[in-house]
């Protein structure tokens, strides 16, 4: 705080101020550096409480009429969007995982059950990231609208048999007692004007996790539409999968599964 003064003193406590203001700045610098590095250090972003959802994803006990204008498939409530066709993912006898494919782009959507006081993306963030890159991948962690996400270039062969990479998103959130996970391919995976329709499929998802016990990480298990219309010519899920289905590589997001074609 600067004070008018009369006397030659004055010039010297300009000096004496300046420097301590200086002093503080760079003390808040480097605390507002300090701060951002912890911010970006995926470690402090593990074992935290789940975060605010004022968007969604939706817990449906938090929706008045959850299931207007939505497919119910059991565990989840998808969204209806017109011309839209919706692959279901089966693991055994059980089906786990809904795929909303809209043109050249699609988001595969997985819940899971998760512990009451502590989410677990940020630790799924980091599986995910270490199974692509063994694999000889490329992951880039962001922060987007749908929070933190990874951008993955993911190994493929192509269909002249040489090895190439497709590029997939994977997004998450962490609700009361589920997560749910989407991986993005396709079209809105490359170019991001063209993800929004759906990244807001997967805020306006619901998710129906009962209130049966279950494990930390056990799918959620979902179940057809009662009006359903199977295509036949899908091919079921590669065989052999990861133990940990929450980590994406159990499911493969680019293996077509049995259909539903749902028109809006």
């Amino acid at each position: 705080m600067f004070r008018r003064r009369k006397s030659e003193d004055a010039v010297e406590q300009l000096a004496e101020d300046a420097i301590s203001a200086d002093e503080t700045a760079d003390d808040v610098e480097g605390s507002a550096e300090s701060a951002n590095d912890t911010e970006l250090d995926p470690t402090e972003r593990v074992g935290l409480p789940p975060a605010p959802r004022p968007d969604g994803p939706w817990d449906i006990s938090e929706l008045e009429k959850p299931e207007e204008g939505r497919v119910d498939l059991g565990g989840l409530l998808v969204p209806g969007v017109e011309g839209m066709e919706l692959r279901v993912e089966v693991a055994g006898d059980a089906i786990v995982a809904a795929t909303l494919v809209l043109g050249n782009s699609a988001i595969q959507l997985q819940a899971f059950a998760a512990p009451k006081s502590e989410g677990i993306w940020g630790e799924v963030r980091e599986e995910i990231a270490g199974g692509i890159t063994s694999q000889g991948g490329i992951i880039e962690e962001e922060e987007g609208e749908l929070g933190w996400h990874l951008r993955a270039q993911v190994p493929v062969q192509l269909p002249d048999g040489t090895q190439g990479f497709q590029l997939v998103r994977f997004v998450g959130c962490d609700g009361p007692r589920w997560f749910l996970r989407g991986v993005i391919s396709g079209q809105a995976a490359v170019q991001p004007e063209m993800a929004g329709i759906l990244e807001q499929v997967f805020r306006q998802t619901v998710v129906v996790r009962g209130e049966s016990p279950m494990a930390p990480r056990d799918p959620i298990v979902l179940k057809l539409p009662e009006d359903a219309q199977m295509v036949a010519d899908g091919a079921p899920p590669a065989a052999g999968g990861s133990e940990n289905p929450y980590s994406g590589e159990a499911l493969d997001p680019f293996q077509r599964g049995p259909e539903i074609t749902e028109v809006r």
